[in-house]
């Protein structure tokens, strides 16, 4: 970074007129030292530039800030400003600025260096030659070009607008034609303060980390216990024992969710089991059953998980060092002082990154509760009940009740809580502390 920096002021500094008339006219340095075809696309470039500016640059940068002047009145035929579309087209114009603005900069730093080459006798090099360089040292650039600018359109642009989102105050009655205006941490301070979201945010929040740690502790260690047990010598059939997990695995999600549910229901099998044996039916996924369809929620998303832990587990268990053991064992220690100083610093070593994942998911898993026990608002509870995590209240207030830019400040708490346990555990565990101990 330090050499392209100081190589970019050397363009002012060093350079001579060809090169600072490139400041001017992108691609003029280029043209005149003979590198036409070069300069002439660098021109183009800022030719285009230039037009996009004019017939809509300006206003969509312009529209970005205000997010429309002019309400929509259908009864008088007035158009009015779309504020959605405004913000869109102006997180869009951002992105065609800082892109122009690095091909700018490429293009004096490209002038420089052919006025280097010219002073040291060399010729500049054809734009074929150029074209064979591209292909030959710097594919990577050629091949990535496209895809970088369909992540830039299809991911960075939604993720960007959603996070903006959460600082207007769009949704609920404030929709298109009505116009949207900025309002800062407003909605931050309505989750935190409003009496309407407040409860209900820290409720749910308290709910979701403990459900996050819980099942992802519970989904680790039955994983790696599992795998443990079937590496025994003493066990019997280990390709069957391993193959059947993997079948609940193979299952999709949603409808193993949707087969719990009915086993559970007040008309399923494990009811009808209490009742032929002389006692009540119980509502486990109940409006008033909180913990037993919390459990519920562990233990199933635990039979969807193990699983692929399970098969983690077994892969990195092959290559661990079996002496170990044997040392240990003849230093006098029993089995949990093994599986507490070796398996489990080498397991946690070797799948931390994985655990973190495991994490995220778990955080954000939508699907738990929603086909468990979606659709249930509860007292005490604005639009939620008492085991919806994060993102299904955030789905709740944004598909169901327009609450968007409430939903887009739940989501962007969601990102940092996450990304900032995330990276915490990660810098402390020994995955990236110790990287040479088991090495």
């Amino acid at each position: 970074m330090k050499e392209k920096a100081v190589n970019f002021k050397n363009a002012f500094r060093d350079s001579d007129w060809r090169v600072k008339l490139s400041a001017v006219l992108m691609g003029a340095g280029q043209f005149l030292y003979g590198c036409r075809i070069k300069g002439i696309l660098f021109l183009l470039v800022e030719v285009g530039m230039i037009y996009y500016v004019a017939a809509r640059g300006i206003g969509d940068l312009i529209g970005f800030f205000t997010l429309g002047t002019q309400k929509a009145d259908p009864w008088l035929g007035v158009a009015g400003d779309n504020s959605v579309i405004m913000l869109l087209m102006g997180i869009f114009a951002w992105i065609v600025l800082f892109s122009f603005f690095y091909l700018y900069r490429l293009n004096l730093k490209d002038a420089y260096r052919i006025q280097k080459q010219v002073e040291q006798g060399k010729k500049p090099d054809t734009f074929k030659k150029e074209i064979i360089r591209l292909f030959d040292r710097k594919f990577y650039v050629f091949v990535l070009a496209l895809p970088v600018i369909g992540v830039c359109i299809f991911n960075v642009l939604p993720i960007i607008f959603m996070i903006l989102i959460a600082f207007t105050n769009y949704g609920g009655s404030v929709v298109p034609p009505e116009l949207v205006d900025w309002i800062g941490l407003g909605n931050f301070k309505k989750l935190i303060v409003l009496s309407k979201f407040a409860p209900t945010f820290f409720k749910i929040l308290g709910w979701n980390l403990l459900w996050a740690v819980t099942s992802t502790a519970l989904n680790y260690f039955a994983g790696l216990g599992l795998a443990l047990l079937l590496n025994k010598k003493c066990v019997k059939g280990k390709a069957f024992w391993r193959a059947f997990p993997v079948l609940a695995y193979a299952v999709p999600g949603f409808i193993t969710l949707l087969a719990f549910k009915f086993m559970f229901s007040y008309g399923g099998p494990i009811n009808q089991l209490i009742v032929g044996a002389g006692g009540s039916a119980v509502g486990f996924l109940d409006i008033d059953a909180k913990w037993s369809a919390r459990l519920i929620g562990l233990l199933v998303n635990c039979w969807i998980s193990v699983p692929s832990i399970m098969l983690l587990a077994t892969g990195h268990l092959s290559n661990f060092d079996e002496t170990l053991y044997e040392a240990a064992r003849i230093d006098g220690a029993g089995r949990f002082a093994r599986f507490r100083k070796l398996t489990l610093p080498f397991m946690l070593f070797a799948t931390m990154p994985v655990l973190l994942s495991q994490f995220i998911g778990n955080f954000n898993n939508f699907g738990i509760f929603y086909f468990l026990r979606g659709g249930l608002y509860m007292d005490g509870y604005f639009l939620a009940s008492d085991t919806d995590l994060l993102i299904n209240w955030l789905y709740n207030l944004s598909i169901d009740n327009n609450y968007y830019s409430i939903g887009a400040a739940i989501s962007l708490i969601i990102f940092l809580i996450t990304s900032a346990i995330s990276l915490v555990v990660y810098i402390k565990s020994p995955s990236y502390r110790e990287e040479d101990t088991f090495q």
